[in-house]
C-alpha cells in the first residue's frame, strides 16, 4: 500500500495524515503535541502515525509537510542573514529608500549594504537605464568586502521586463562566487516597494531555508524513510524542497492554507467559508474553486508591506487552549491561550486554568480528559462564554464575506468542539470526516501547482492566443514541479486590462494544478 503522509505544524499540535496514493482515502491520522524544536516534533508525529497504523517506511512515497519555521524567523528576528539590497532604478524612485518603512531590528539584522544602480524599465517598457557593467564590479567588491552571501535584486517594473533582473543577478553571481540571488519579478508583483520588501526578506532566509530542509530531510531518513520532501506553499499547492530553498517566503502561510484546502478535500464543496479552529487561533477564510481566495492588497509580513502570494485570512484569538477570563467588565475568552500545554493546564485535564475546551466539555459539547472535573462550572458563565465565542467567530465571518447573505462553512480543527456546532451566518455548517486534522489532509493532498502572472502586450496577438500561450506555460511549469501531465488542470483564469499601460496591455494570471507523480513511475 503506497501513502502520502502530511505533516503540519501549528502552535499546539503538529498533526500528520497519511493518504492512499492510489484512492485518497485517509488511512491514519494522529495528532502530537508541537516542540519548541520543529524538526524534532515533526520526527514524533511521523513515528506516531508508523506505529499506530500498519503503514511501514517502505510504503511512504511522499512526504509533505507544512511548517511555519520561515514566518516565525522573521517575526521574531532571528536567524535573518545580512542581505546586499540592490534597486534598479537609474535615476527614478530614489526619494523612497530600500527598507524606509521597516521595523528597526529587522532593518538592523538585514544591514545597510544598499546599492541603487542603473536598470529598469518605464510602465510601458522602454529602459529607464542600461545596466553599467563598472556599476556592478564595484557593486560586487563591496558584497566580498562586507562577506555577504545572498542578494536581493529589483528593478522598476520588473513584472513588464524582467531582463535587467536576470542579467544583473547573473553578473554578480559571475564576480561573487558563492552568491545567491533573489529577484523580484519571481516572488512578487506589480508594486515596487512590497515586491522589493518580499525579495529582501526571500534573500534574508536563504541560510534559515538551507537548515530547516536539510533537517527535514535528515529526520525523515532517521525513519528509514526514502521518499521525497515536499514543502506546502502559500496557494495551497506543493514543490519540492529545492524549489522551496529557493523561495522560503512561499511558505509563510502554509498553516492556514493547508487547512482549507483540507477542508475542500473532506467536504467536497469547493466554494465556501472555512473556520479553522486550533489551540490558539480561529483562521477565517474562503475558498474559490477548492483554493483558498488570495489577498488582493498588500500583506503585512511582521510590520513589513509585502505583495507575493498570500491566501484572504483573518485569524482570531480563540481557539481550544484559550483562557477564559471573567473579570469586573464582564467574561472574554482570548487571546491568551495555553497552547500546547492544554493537557496539563486545562481543568478537564487536572490543570488549573479554565480554557474554551473547558467550556465546550461543561456545555456538553465534547468529551475530553475527565468531564467531572468541570461539572460544577455555573451553567450561566458556559452559556455566557459560548455565546461570547459564537459571537466573536462570527463577527470575523462577517468581515471576510463580500455580500451579507449566509454562506455555507465548513467547520475544521482540533478544537472546533468549542463552537457546538453552530456559527452566526452560516448557511449550513460542515463538520466533515477527519476534520480535526484537515491541516495535515491538507498537505497531504500531494497536488503540484504551477502558476502565470504576467503583464502581456495584444498588439500584434488575438486576446485567445495570448491566454493560450500563458496556459501552455502554466501546465509547462506545474509538470516541470513534479505533476503527471496528464492529471494536470486550469483552475482558474484571470485578466487584467491595465488602462495605464499602452499597446492593449493586459495582467494575465493562469493557475494549474496536477496530481503528484507516484515514486514508483520517478
Amino acid at each position: 500500500m503506497g501513502v502520502y503522509i502530511g505533516v503540519d505544524v501549528g502552535g499546539t499540535n503538529t498533526d500528520a495524515a497519511a493518504l492512499s496514493s492510489t484512492d485518497r482515502r485517509v488511512v491514519a491520522a494522529v495528532k502530537s503535541p508541537t516542540t519548541s524544536d520543529v524538526a524534532s516534533g515533526v520526527v514524533a508525529a511521523i513515528e506516531r502515525l508508523l506505529h499506530t497504523s500498519d503503514i511501514v517506511p517502505a510504503d511512504v512515497e511522499a512526504v509533505m509537510i507544512g511548517t511555519t519555521h520561515f514566518m516565525n524567523a522573521l517575526v521574531e528576528a532571528r536567524e535573518l542573514l545580512p542581505t546586499a539590497v540592490i534597486r534598479l532604478c537609474g535615476t527614478a524612485t530614489r526619494a523612497l529608500a530600500p527598507m524606509i518603512d521597516w521595523p528597526n531590528r529587522l532593518r538592523a539584522m538585514i544591514g545597510d549594504n544598499v546599492f541603487l544602480a542603473n536598470g529598469g524599465v518605464e510602465f510601458d517598457g522602454r529602459s529607464i537605464a542600461a545596466v553599467d557593467d563598472e556599476e556592478l564590479e564595484r557593486i560586487a567588491q563591496c558584497i566580498i568586502k562586507a562577506g555577504l552571501t545572498v542578494a536581493a535584486v529589483t528593478a522598476v517594473f520588473s513584472p513588464v521586463d524582467s531582463s535587467h533582473e536576470q542579467l544583473v543577478a547573473e553578473r554578480l553571481q559571475s564576480l561573487v562566487p558563492g552568491l545567491r540571488v533573489s529577484i523580484s519579478s519571481q516572488i512578487g508583483r506589480i508594486g515596487l516597494l512590497e515586491r522589493e520588501n518580499a525579495t529582501i526578506i526571500n534573500a534574508s532566509l536563504r541560510g534559515l531555508a538551507d537548515r530547516v530542509l536539510s533537517g527535514f530531510e535528515e529526520s525523515v531518513a532517521s525513519l528509514g524513510i526514502d521518499a521525497p520532501l515536499y514543502l506546502s506553499q502559500n496557494d495551497g499547492t506543493l514543490r519540492d524542497s529545492a524549489h522551496t530553498n529557493s523561495y522560503p517566503v512561499a511558505t509563510f502561510a502554509s498553516g492556514p492554507t493547508n487547512s482549507m484546502r483540507g477542508a475542500a478535500f473532506l467536504s467536497g464543496m469547493l466554494d465556501a467559508a472555512v473556520i479553522d479552529v486550533g489551540g490558539t487561533t480561529s483562521d477565517i477564510g474562503f475558498l474559490r474553486q477548492g483554493f483558498p481566495r488570495e489577498a488582493a492588497l498588500a500583506v503585512r509580513v511582521a510590520g513589513v508591506r509585502t505583495n507575493f502570494r498570500m491566501p484572504d485570512v483573518m485569524s482570531i484569538g480563540i481557539g481550544g487552549g484559550s483562557l477564559v477570563h471573567i473579570g469586573p467588565s464582564g467574561l472574554t475568552v482570548g487571546p491568551d491561550s495555553v497552547g500546547y500545554r492544554i493537557t496539563s493546564e486545562a481543568l478537564v485535564f487536572g490543570g488549573g486554568t479554565l480554557t474554551a475546551s473547558d467550556i465546550a466539555v461543561a456545555a456538553g459539547f465534547t468529551e475530553i480528559g475527565d468531564p467531572s472535573l468541570v461539572a460544577g462550572l455555573d451553567q450561566g458563565m458556559v452559556a455566557e462564554a459560548v455565546a461570547w465565542m459564537r459571537g466573536h467567530v462570527g463577527s470575523a465571518l462577517d468581515r471576510m464575506k463580500t455580500s451579507p447573505d449566509p454562506v455555507p462553512v465548513i467547520l475544521v480543527g482540533g478544537g472546533s468542539a468549542i463552537l457546538g456546532g453552530e456559527v452566526p451566518g452560516a448557511s449550513n455548517l460542515v463538520l466533515p470526516d477527519n476534520y480535526a486534522v484537515a491541516n495535515a489532509v491538507g498537505a497531504a493532498i500531494a497536488q503540484v501547482g504551477g502558476q502565470v502572472d504576467r503583464i502581456a502586450s495584444l498588439v500584434g496577438i488575438d486576446r485567445a492566443q495570448m491566454l493560450e500561450t500563458a496556459r501552455r506555460d502554466a501546465i509547462a511549469r506545474c509538470v516541470a514541479g513534479g505533476a503527471d501531465e496528464g492529471t494536470v488542470r486550469v483552475v482558474d483564469v484571470e485578466e487584467i486590462p491595465l488602462a495605464y499601460l499602452p499597446s492593449n496591455a493586459v495582467r494575465v494570471i493562469v493557475k494549474t494544478i496536477g496530481d503528484l507523480i507516484p515514486r514508483a513511475r520517478l
